[in-house]
């Protein structure tokens, strides 16, 4: 362990109450727990975090996380609590709350309520990735398109199908630059530079790079469903020792 990281780094994790395609999500059981239980659980085995914090504006959030071992410190404000603010400025608000308090952290770990396939080592290597280097403001999780985005299609209004990029239709897919997403789990940053707004998809960003079946959004049922089935599956590979 890289020392004095303790006394460094922090993890926030943002879990709002007013989530719509799947109503109170960030607490709904998942596996046995309330979803946001799996994230604590793996921010707290780390043993890295001087604390996970929880920033929240739902009192039944607050106590959940705070039965799995989060502090909650503060609530939320409104007007950053509807469906149209993003990560950065729920993190930059918690980052500016601690140093009202006199507590700063250098390194900073916004990490999803809807997390279930983080693991601690994951959110280590992250940290390690953030202090890579003096040009680097994040780290955060990646992982690869299983189709080539260059192929891709769109539905017209009328009912048929398009190419966003036709003159690849005859492009070999071994030929097509892969390509990558966030894996919408984890974000490692500097705090001056969640403060200071910056984007976290830039070339001061380091990748860290996950396997598909470790990656699920979860932002309706569907894709509840899918990660149950995804999770079950790699549960059951970890306790016979394939994975």
């Amino acid at each position: 362990m890289t020392q004095g990281f303790e006394e460094q780094a922090i993890a926030i994790i943002p879990a709002r109450g007013g989530s719509k395609r799947i109503p109170r999500k960030n607490i709904r059981e998942f596996a046995g727990k309330p979803m946001i239980a799996w994230s604590i659980e793996a921010a707290l085995a780390t043993g890295c975090f001087a604390r996970v914090l929880v920033s929240t504006d739902d009192d039944e959030i607050a106590s959940v996380a705070q039965a799995y071992g989060a502090d909650v410190p503060f609530f939320r404000p409104a007007d950053l609590s509807d469906d149209h603010t993003g990560t950065i400025p729920v993190i930059a608000h918690a980052i500016d709350w601690l140093r009202e308090q006199g507590e700063a952290h250098e390194a900073v770990c916004c990490l999803y309520a809807t997390a279930p396939f983080v693991l601690p080592e994951d959110l280590f290597a992250g940290y390690e990735a953030l202090q890579s280097g003096h040009d680097v403001d994040y780290a955060f999780s990646v992982t690869s398109y299983a189709f080539p985005i260059q192929r891709a299609l769109r539905l017209t209004p009328q009912g048929r199908v398009a190419m966003f990029q036709p003159q690849h239709f005859h492009t070999r897919s071994q030929d097509l630059e892969e390509a990558w997403h966030d894996a919408g789990q984890f974000y490692w940053g500097r705090a001056d530079a969640w403060c200071a707004g910056a984007p976290i998809f830039s070339e001061r960003a380091v990748p860290l790079v996950l396997p598909r079946h470790r990656v699920q959004d979860i932002d309706t049922p569907e894709d509840w469903l899918r990660a149950e089935w995804l999770f079950k599956a790699w549960r059951a590979q970890q306790q016979s020792g394939e994975a």
